[in-house]
């Protein structure tokens, strides 16, 4: 009987594509403490079937990183390294993390999104210029955590002209000349390019940007908790970043000091806007958040005010200001 034979055919798939190396786009930060910057990783071949990777610090203490987010945390060097989950290739960035400027306050990363611009709570009738609400979207920016205060701002200018004085107490009694001097002679100290937040910046921070609680004030709806205003701040500034911090980690935002934005005063529109900067001219300016002299809702995170934009006699001892940083 002839013998029979049987041949298995045997299907093969495609071959799986092995990661060969990771890259960064920069291999070397220098930082300022709490600065933030980003880091974007490159997994090769650009056809591998796991792309994977895992972020790591050598010193969380020095420098964090989530995602690619590198955040500077104090004075020193870490090495942020990338690994591949296929091969565990990896790359590093040596981050250099150098002390602050004594004029500099440390900053607040605001991650950038869609919010409502606009009086929402239930004393916004009272309120006509704060309407209508309208949908805003806007940058990753970084904020001062707090405004300047006299012993900054005393660093860099020949004089403090502060009513209230005292070197934590918010520098007041400044016109917006002074206060373009003081930025200007900050950026070429430190080679950043600070500037004032647009009023959409402002209040985006003041509601937590996209950790917002949807609190009446920044950080609260008890204002007692977050603010100096006329009930409890005897109607004289206080020492910076004394109250609750709102949900970014920012002081003061809902008192103390009502604050400059870079924006002529316009009403508000229903139409959607992205990064706005307010009209080009105007006759006023914006200034932002209540003050120790101001009732509970005038600290709202949605009053808004004008103020004179020029002169040596436009300042008043209620109006200091906080910085902004563009992300790079």
């Amino acid at each position: 009987m002839a013998a029979l034979f049987s041949a298995a055919i045997v299907s093969c798939g495609p071959k799986e594509v092995a990661v060969t190396e990771v890259k960064l786009d920069k291999t070397n930060l220098t930082l300022t403490v709490s600065d933030v910057e980003f880091l974007t990783a490159t997994v090769l071949p650009n056809d591998a079937d796991v792309k994977d990777i895992s972020w790591s610090s050598s010193d969380v203490n020095i420098a964090t990183v989530e995602d690619g987010k590198v955040t500077a945390k104090s004075e020193g060097v870490a090495i942020i390294t990338v690994t591949t989950v296929d091969g565990g290739k990896k790359a590093t960035c040596t981050v250099t993390v150098n002390a602050l400027h004594p004029a500099e306050t440390e900053m607040a990363f605001v991650e950038g999104g869609t919010f409502t611009m606009g009086g929402t709570d239930d004393e916004v009738e009272e309120f006509y210029w704060e309407l209508p609400p309208h949908e805003v979207t806007l940058s990753s920016f970084m904020i001062a955590k707090s405004t300047v205060t006299q012993g900054q701002w005393k660093l860099l200018m020949s004089a403090n002209p502060s009513q209230n004085k005292g070197d934590d107490l918010p520098v007041e009694m400044v016109t917006r000349q002074q206060v373009a001097e003081f930025i200007k002679l900050l950026n070429e100290a430190t080679g950043k390019n600070y500037r004032l937040p647009t009023e959409a910046e402002w209040e985006y921070a003041a509601r937590g940007g996209k950790d917002s609680k949807g609190y009446k004030y920044s950080g609260s709806n008890n204002v007692d908790e977050v603010a100096w205003y006329q009930e409890n701040s005897g109607k004289k500034t206080q020492a910076v970043g004394k109250k609750k911090a709102n949900e970014l980690g920012i002081y003061d935002m809902s008192g103390n000091i009502s604050e400059y934005c870079s924006d002529w005063y316009a009403s508000y529109t229903d139409v959607p806007q992205t990064d706005p900067k307010g009209p080009n001219t105007g006759f006023d300016m914006v200034i932002r958040g209540g003050s120790n002299g101001t009732a509970a809702s005038s600290c709202r995170v949605s009053y808004r005010q004008t103020f004179p934009p020029s002169g040596p006699n436009n300042r008043a001892g209620f109006v200091g200001f906080r910085l902004v940083l563009p992300v790079q």
